[in-house]
């Protein structure tokens, strides 16, 4: 999978202007991403980016203002919840891209998603999957937006299918 961005920087590219719960989704990404590449502890990487990135300007580029708190539970749920996560996740993959031939931050993207899909039963489904698609617009060019989609429509509908069956009844009637 090719047209990624370096997820050490803000996406340069955005889809719209993502609100604070937005921004904290794409900075939890890059904190996993770096956890996952580099091997940083949890507590340092949730230091750095409250400390140096949420909100602040890095080499000329200008950090938006974040819900520091949803990026928090967001890293720290990923990393807690991270043994059931992936196995979920892999059931949600086709059999020929098991989960560890994912891309690092494509893994970040999918984690978080399926964290929130989840744990974060006051949010819908389809506003984790609507915002999870334009992080991956962020970083990505190519077919991976519609995985991301893919796979956390098809966690969502196995995790939460009996409120997505009440949207539809509701929006049928």
């Amino acid at each position: 999978m090719t047209g990624k961005a370096d997820p050490e920087k803000p996406a340069a590219k955005t889809v719209r202007p993502a609100n604070k719960r937005g921004v904290a989704r794409l900075a939890a990404v890059q904190a996993l991403y770096q956890m996952d590449v580099g091997g940083a502890p949890l507590a340092s990487v949730i230091s750095e980016f409250t400390a140096f990135r949420l909100g602040k300007e890095i080499d000329g580029a200008q950090y938006r203002d974040a819900d520091e708190q949803w990026f928090k539970q967001i890293v720290a749920g990923v990393v807690e919840d991270q043994k059931f996560l992936d196995p979920f996740i892999h059931t949600a993959l086709t059999e020929d891209w098991p989960l560890k031939r994912i891309d690092s931050l494509l893994r970040a993207i999918l984690r978080s998603g399926s964290f929130e899909l989840l744990r974060r039963k006051d949010v819908p489904p389809k506003v984790i999957i609507s915002e999870y698609i334009d992080v991956a617009k962020a970083f990505f060019e190519d077919d991976e937006p519609g995985l991301v989609n893919g796979v956390l429509d098809r966690l969502a509908h196995e995790l939460r299918d009996a409120e997505l069956d009440a949207k539809k009844a509701d929006g049928a009637s």
